[in-house]
């Protein structure tokens, strides 16, 4: 069972696609959110939640103090859950805007003109690592001058390449699951 773990949506439990999504675990969920909140990077940001599968690490933001959420999967079944986990979320915390956009994420990077002050990339493990070169490097101008993106995989893949205006902060293990942090660099 997927749910939000703790703000003010806490054991709001979450629908999840019969295939195709690949939840992050409460155990990383808990993990990430830890180390953003100590640091004071949720509260009152606009996140993005790419490759979203449920919308789960978006919909945590939402619940512990992100004023906007937007989560982006090309996948019907994705977006469905997405759009219904968001709706049980704005139940509990009214005011916070979530929009769903069910489309490639590539897309959506090159036809928004939002930004972004926490971005979360969780691709499905048969995201090439050009394309998701490609999304990091889309996602450049989409981002504040104090941005902080996570790319959650595999322990087996690379290290993402990062962009030029991106710089790598950490890299946290979990199991078999890693997060690369970066943050925008000074100009």
């Amino acid at each position: 069972m997927t749910r939000i773990i703790a703000g003010a949506a806490g054991s709001t439990t979450l629908r999840v696609p019969k295939s195709g999504t690949r939840p992050t675990s409460d155990r990383v969920r808990e993990a990430l959110f830890s180390s953003l909140e100590a640091r004071g990077l949720v509260d009152d940001t606009s996140v993005a939640d790419l490759y979203a599968g449920t919308g789960a690490l978006g919909l945590e933001a939402a619940s512990r103090g992100a004023v906007e959420v937007v989560l982006v999967d090309r996948a019907s079944a994705a977006a469905q859950a997405c759009r219904a986990n968001a709706r049980a979320v704005q139940q509990r915390v009214p005011g916070v805007r979530i929009d769903v956009h069910p489309q490639p994420v590539l897309g959506y990077l090159r036809g928004t003109v939002r930004t972004f002050d926490l971005v979360f990339i969780d691709p499905p493990y048969d995201v090439t690592e050009h394309e998701l070169a490609e999304v990091l490097e889309a996602l450049v101008p989409r981002l504040t001058t104090a941005a902080v993106v996570i790319v959650e995989r595999s322990k087996r893949s690379p290290e993402p390449a990062w962009p030029d205006r991106l710089e790598p902060f950490s890299k946290r293990s979990y199991g078999e699951t890693v997060a690369w942090e970066a943050v925008v660099a000074a100009a």
